[in-house]
């Protein structure tokens, strides 16, 4: 008779937490998505005080991350939707990785050792890197990690605290 009134008591709470469930998954998902955001601009260049490389400098790519996603969560039938958006034309390949190949300039030439470039010029150079291949920052992979520690963890409090 007591597992009965239980079981009974069990249901009645769960069919109460029911209706908290989608308010409780746009809440959880909107501050995993605003965690993501934070560990993508961690990882994206320029890092600390560094400023190697081109593109660095401006801290465009790193900024783009916050303006670009979509923290607010839709609801679809069962399925929450937040973004992680960086629409930087250079995003992917500071992301992946990529090479570096030598190539000719035309009109870039050197000078008493100044390097000059003049586009009517009918000189140019050869240009390029030691380096061939330059190392992707995994910057989505870090954040959609980030998004699903968040998450779970978040998700774990929530229900933790709608059983009480």
């Amino acid at each position: 008779m007591s597992f009965t009134v239980n079981l009974q008591q069990r249901i009645q709470q769960l069919k109460k937490i029911k209706a908290d469930i989608p308010k409780v998954l746009s809440d959880v998902a909107e501050g995993a998505t605003l965690r993501a955001i934070e560990k993508a601009q961690d990882a994206t260049p320029p890092k600390m005080n560094s400023l190697r490389g081109t593109n660095t400098r401006t801290g465009e790519l790193k900024a783009h991350w916050a303006t670009d996603s979509k923290t607010k969560p839709v609801i679809r039938g069962n399925t929450v939707v937040t973004e992680l958006n960086n629409n930087m034309e250079y995003a992917s390949f500071v992301n992946d990785g990529h090479r570096m190949d030598r190539h000719f300039v035309p009109g870039l030439y050197v000078d008493n050792g100044i390097l000059n470039y003049d586009p009517a010029a009918k000189v140019g150079l050869v240009v390029g890197t030691k380096t061939r291949y330059v190392k992707g920052e995994f910057m989505v992979d870090k954040a959609k990690a980030e998004f699903e520690r968040v998450s779970l963890a978040e998700l774990d409090k929530e229900i933790a605290r709608l059983m009480k």
